[in-house]
């Protein structure tokens, strides 16, 4: 049977615990018999979990070194930094080739080790920049729900964790075992679009009493027309090379990406607020047509229109009772 040990830190975020626990845990063999054998592993035999309650633990670290797969869930902002125990017992389980996986930002007790160094990693997109930042020699890949570099594993947000577990089971013990691993989560067996769809695009920042902060507003009061870098830089009272530099200088982006960024936010907020057509919603941000809307859109938000709408169009109460039976998608849940 397949040891999986999740390791519980203090101050542990339960439902990057629970996820790949329960997960890993209703996974049958086509027989019957239970795929895995999960384990929970701590340093110590108590543990203080994020919401204001204890965990009992009776495995240590040595449970590491009996594995084939390691899980570090994520931990609250203000847990402490991993132990240099800790962080010896997961090199020593990569080195004897255990498979070791992160949720969320556990991504940085694996970063802490060196166990990411040189490698393509994710987290949760709020944490991304200061994994990055934090670690310049990994290769931070904020948009996807999860990364396999084969013996190290990192996945996005807590719901990324469910996604994850179920790559491993496909990998370990083929698809069929998976899918029906994903039928007892209730969940697809692969989710369309990566943690894009689920990322705040915040403009950067523009500085208090900046020169341009009234041209921005009239910016995003006239998504819809036509705007171009001429009347932009005619509106400024500039030339428009001069208009380019110092709009990088105070944004740091081009007039273009801005505008393209501002008119996809405008699209995000009319699919989930609004039902109108998608061909209307792609006039109402601005974009020259549909087809432009959708490849814009996509390679922002990682997925369709349609797709996002059906993740995250908000329903009042009567339109919640109708979209049951209409079969209409339900709203937003947790991000990834």
């Amino acid at each position: 049977m397949h040891a999986v040990a999740i390791l519980v830190l203090d101050h542990v975020v339960p439902f990057d615990m629970a996820a790949p626990q329960q997960t890993f845990g209703w996974t049958r063999l086509p027989d019957g018999r239970p795929a895995y054998r999960v384990r929970l592993c701590a340093e110590t035999p108590e543990v203080r979990a994020d919401g204001g309650f204890t965990l009992g633990v009776d495995r240590g670290l040595e449970a590491l070194a009996e594995a084939d797969t390691v899980i570090v869930p994520g931990c609250a902002p203000d847990a402490p930094p991993p132990s240099a125990r800790v962080l010896a017992a997961l090199r020593q389980a990569a080195e004897a080739g255990t498979r070791i996986a992160s949720v969320c930002v556990g991504a940085f007790v694996l970063a802490e080790a060196g166990l990411l160094d040189g490698l393509r990693a994710t987290t949760h997109w709020a944490a991304a920049g200061d994994l990055a930042r934090r670690f310049p020699r990994i290769e931070v890949e904020p948009d996807v729900l999860y990364v396999d570099n084969g013996q190290i594993l990192t996945s996005a947000g807590a719901a990324a964790a469910l996604d994850l577990s179920l790559h491993m089971i496909r990998r370990d013990l083929g698809s069929a075992v998976a899918a029906d691993t994903a039928r007892m989560s209730v969940m697809p067996l692969e989710r369309e679009g990566g943690q894009a769809q689920f990322i705040v695009h915040e403009h950067p920042p523009v500085p208090r009493g900046s020169t341009l902060e009234p041209l921005l507003e009239w910016i995003e009061d006239h998504l819809a027309h036509e705007v171009t870098l001429a009347a932009l830089a005619a509106r400024a009272g500039m030339s428009e090379r001069t208009f380019s530099r110092r709009f990088r200088e105070q944004t740091g982006t081009t007039p273009l990406q801005w505008l393209l960024r501002a008119r996809v936010r405008r699209a995000q907020y009319l699919l989930e607020s609004t039902d109108h057509p998608v061909e209307r919603i792609a006039r109402q941000a601005g974009f020259g047509s549909p087809t432009a809307f959708r490849e814009r859109f996509r390679k922002v938000v990682g997925t369709t229109p349609y797709a996002y709408r059906a993740a995250f169009h908000g329903k009042t109460a009567a339109p919640a009772v109708r979209s049951r039976t209409a079969g209409a998608a339900p709203g937003p849940g947790p991000g990834p």
